[in-house]
């Protein structure tokens, strides 16, 4: 019976123990030397003193060591924490202090760039280096291990492995904090598992898949990529890329069957040329962290016909909340689907009574996937995870939902609907407009890149619609203003097009509005 996340790998039956678990650029790890790997990290990690439900940090880049990290830190007892490779030294210190990291694990350059930064983090005893030499420079607060060095350490280990149940910690992601400081999300091993067994249900992953994995891990979609190929036995392709060509060729050299991407990603690629060959192996698409614009799921379904479309939605308190079966694209293109398997999708009012069918309400989310909250911040967490609504009056224990903050409808036949985030909402002429209502106009045109429409504080308006694009040189707003005079009410017309030539990207490779509205903040100002 598989519990925790280490399980996975070790309960394959024995015809799979050879096939590929990771391949990483030329190199292949079969399950069984997956397990070897792991096995001696989680000695040598034991070796260290790591007591059961601590913390450990990854900052690395997509490679063998993250991954082996991740399961050895579970196979000791320990907390993982994915840091996202992006991320700056006072972002990654933020996260180090702020869930009493113990252990990191990174490498000799990340350090470099780290050293000053981690002066500050008191209860680091130690930094372990995916490298086989250490830093020139020796004046660290920390211990510091090389790669040898650590494995070594553990070798002649016979402490007892930790005892760890479903319901302990596994992980904890920290969001891209759009606002304030990054949160961290407590995951727990039957959240991690629940979710991949869903997402692996609807998606049908099997030995056969290779799903290429080009989040980041620190983002629960990017994890998700490895935890449903751990569950079913599929190989697991791990890929930082550079330009969104590579993404293409990686998806030929290794004969991927499987893609998750978010929105810019996807405007990315969609402009590219597509082998024909891809056809042939890509088996299926997946759209999460943020709304599909129809012009470009056109021109990616056109590319790769026989691959299946999946868009969905999530949230990282609840990993993942719905899917739009690829069949029903065509008959609802502007629904974000139905409940994934095992979770239960509600839309309520304020006071937690359902809504009327089309009735604007929050999206509530309920079942196993639920996270444990916010990591030592129960301010916070009493404001997203509250009492499930409609819960039996003789049940002498609440339970908790999560309350995504999302505004939503449902219809007749129970398919949802995304109107707007709370946040994101702009409010103009006395009207509340949902930013993908422009936006999908605005990518219909085929004159631009990437959008975002915000609200820009405006003295008579309230606010005003800005919409901010990535375009050729020769863009002209002006046209782009009368397509949307054709085809939208007055109050969504925006009042400004402005023009970058990249929009900012938050850490999980979402366009960054909180960036953009107060880099425009003062744009109506006199």
């Amino acid at each position: 019976m598989v519990t925790c996340l280490h399980q996975l790998i070790l309960e394959h039956p024995d015809t799979h123990q050879d096939t590929a678990a990771l391949i990483f650029k030329n190199q292949q790890l079969s399950f069984s030397q997956l397990g070897q790997l792991v096995s001696e990290q989680a000695n040598a990690l034991l070796s260290l003193d790591l007591q059961r439900q601590q913390r450990v940090a990854i900052y690395l880049p997509k490679q063998v060591e993250t991954v082996t990290s991740f399961l050895a830190v579970s196979m000791a007892g320990g907390v993982f924490v994915p840091v996202n490779p992006v991320l700056k030294a006072p972002q990654v210190a933020h996260i180090l202090n702020d869930c009493n990291v113990k252990i990191l694990i990174t490498s000799k350059t990340r350090l470099q760039s780290l050293a000053d930064d981690l002066h500050h983090c008191t209860d680091l005893h130690t930094i372990i280096l995916v490298d086989q030499d250490g830093p020139e420079q020796q004046n660290h607060p920390q211990r510091i291990l090389t790669w040898p060095a650590f494995l070594a350490s553990g070798s002649q280990s016979t402490l007892p492995l930790a005892q760890s149940i479903d319901a302990d910690m596994a992980a904890i992601l920290y969001t891209s904090g759009s606002t304030g400081k990054p949160k961290g999300v407590v995951l727990s091993h039957r959240n991690i598992i629940a979710g991949a067994e869903s997402v692996a249900e609807y998606l049908k992953i099997d030995t056969n898949d290779r799903l290429l994995a080009v989040l980041p891990f620190s983002f629960d979609y990017g994890l998700n990529q490895l935890t449903t190929c751990l569950l079913k036995g599929a190989t697991c392709v791990l890929m930082d890329y550079l330009l969104p060509r590579d993404v293409i060729t990686a998806l030929d050299r290794y004969r991927i069957t499987g893609l998750a991407a978010v929105p810019p990603l996807w405007a990315q690629l969609a402009d590219l040329t597509w082998p024909d060959t891809l056809d042939s192996h890509l088996r299926y698409m997946t759209n999460s962290g943020g709304k599909m614009p129809k012009a470009v799921l056109q021109k990616l379904r056109a590319k790769t016909p026989s691959a299946r479309f999946f868009l969905m939605y999530g949230l990282t308190e609840a990993f993942r909340s719905t899917y739009l079966p690829p069949e029903q694209i065509d008959i609802r293109p502007d629904s974000m689907g139905k409940a994934i398997p095992n979770a239960e999708i509600m839309v309520v009012r304020e006071d937690g009574s359902p809504c009327a069918p089309h009735e604007p309400g929050e999206l509530v989310h309920r079942g196993s996937l639920v996270s444990l909250g916010y990591w030592n911040d129960p301010a916070k967490t009493t404001e997203r995870f509250k009492p499930a609504p409609g819960q039996l009056s003789g049940l002498p224990l609440t339970e908790i939902a999560v309350w995504s903050g999302d505004t939503v409808t449902m219809d007749e036949e129970g398919y949802l609907y995304f109107v707007g985030r709370k946040d994101d909402m702009i409010k103009t002429s006395g009207y509340r407009v949902s930013p993908s209502e422009i936006e999908e106009v605005i990518y219909a045109s085929g004159l631009v890149k990437e959008a975002a429409a915000i609200g820009i504080e405006h003295t008579t308006l309230g606010q005003a619609v800005v919409v901010v694009v990535s375009a050729q040189d020769d863009f002209d707003p002006q046209t782009l203003i009368d397509r949307c005079k054709a085809q939208l009410p007055n109050f969504m017309i925006p009042a400004r097009i402005e023009r970058l030539d990249d929009l900012p990207r938050n850490p999980n490779g979402k366009i960054d509005r909180k960036q953009l509205a107060q880099q425009f903040a003062d744009l109506f100002k006199h």
